[in-house]
Formats: structure tokens, C-alpha cells, sequence
């Protein structure tokens, strides 16, 4: 199994209430039900209020590096990663478990 973990950060001036965001916010909502690779799929906003700290993370599984691959390439996660990419940059750590 991968575990898929991604930390976004919301640039600045951007706020989690904008439409723009709860856009994207709903595109990653959506995913589990689109991508089949997925076999775990977890996200939320961040809590709490530290400087070092992300906005929103996603944690996923999928079940080996193909269908890692067929998960980032899916038309529904490039569109959703798109939305995000318009006020937000984010860290991927991929690894085994």
C-alpha cells in the first residue's frame, strides 16, 4: 500500500471561506467517488492556529505505484488540483506502508 499525503497552504490574502476555495474544497470532496484507486480517503482543514502550520491536508491509500499513477493522472483529480493550484502551493509525501 501508498499512503498519499498532501499539505496545502493557502497563499496569501486567501481565505478558506472564498467561493474559489470551497470550490476546490468540493472538487477533492468528490474524488472518493471518482477514483476508483482510491482505497482510503480522508481531508479536512487544519484546526489550529500555529505559524509552521498547513491549511488542509489530504490523506489517501491507494494500492501500489500504478495505481498511484492512474490516481494522479485521473481527469477529476488534474481538475480538482487545478482549482487549488489558483491560490494555494502544497508538499506530497508519498510512501510505503
Amino acid at each position: 500500500m501508498i499512503r498519499h499525503l498532501v499539505l496545502f497552504k493557502l497563499n496569501e490574502g486567501v481565505s478558506r471561506d472564498e467561493e474559489r476555495v470551497q470550490a476546490a474544497f468540493r472538487a477533492f470532496e468528490a474524488l472518493e467517488g471518482q477514483i476508483p484507486e482510491l482505497t482510503f480517503w480522508e481531508y479536512g482543514w487544519n484546526i489550529t492556529d500555529r505559524p509552521i502550520a498547513y491549511d488542509f491536508a489530504i490523506n489517501s491509500a491507494v494500492a501500489d505505484t500504478d495505481a498511484l499513477k492512474r490516481y494522479i493522472e485521473h481527469p477529476a483529480h488534474q481538475a480538482a488540483a487545478a482549482l487549488w493550484r489558483e491560490f494555494a502551493t502544497w508538499v506530497i509525501a508519498d510512501y510505503e506502508f
